[in-house]
């Protein structure tokens, strides 16, 4: 089995490319040894010393480290234990396979409609553009009042140095571009 790593935007984190599925669809973030148990692969990962957070994406994963530590120690041992899980055939998941469904609120009208294009938007063109980095984007909340839309940043995005230069430059000129009403673009922790 050959598993590719690329470096991401961020230098605390790498992208796993193992060659199979990781979840499918979908995306999976552990934040935590305890958030990690119900999947046997990012439990494996918290075991190594210096893993501070894991994410999966359909046909990678990326793994964050501590700041103190260096990749040449680190990514033996990451590379071992996702070997290691492929070759047991054990599943990456032990029960659901997205928490893609951030946001829960429900809304009516016209303000429907405007989270439906953000929606679109993220989902199209941007998604896929930030999964390239090792990354996700979700969207948490539209504030039709102020024209707010809050965004929250994962995998390799989140705590990037650049995702800040992303969120402005990249995603909210281009949902101020496509949907008027947007005013600004927030990123939820």
């Amino acid at each position: 089995m050959f598993i590719q790593t690329e470096a991401t935007p961020n230098p605390e984190v790498l992208k796993f490319i193992p060659g199979r599925e990781v979840t499918g669809s979908g995306t999976r973030e552990y934040r935590t040894a305890a958030e990690a148990k119900p999947s046997p692969l990012a439990a494996a990962l918290f075991d190594i010393v210096g893993v501070t957070r894991v994410f999966f994406g359909p046909d990678f994963l990326t793994v964050t480290k501590q700041a103190e530590f260096e990749w040449k120690h680190l990514k033996p041992p990451v590379l071992a234990a996702i070997m290691d899980h492929y070759v047991s055939g054990a599943a990456t998941l032990d029960s659901g396979g997205s928490d893609e469904a951030h946001s829960d609120t429900a809304y009516e009208g016209d303000t429907a409609q405007i989270v439906a294009e953000i929606k679109d938007l993220l989902d199209t063109r941007i998604r896929p553009s930030v999964a390239q980095d090792g990354g996700d984007i979700l969207f948490d909340r539209y504030e039709p009042d102020t024209g707010v839309v809050w965004l929250q940043m994962r995998g390799a995005c989140s705590g990037c140095p650049s995702s800040s230069a992303t969120l402005k430059s990249g995603v909210e000129n281009m949902l101020k571009h496509y949907v008027p009403e947007v005013t600004r673009v927030e990123q939820t922790l």
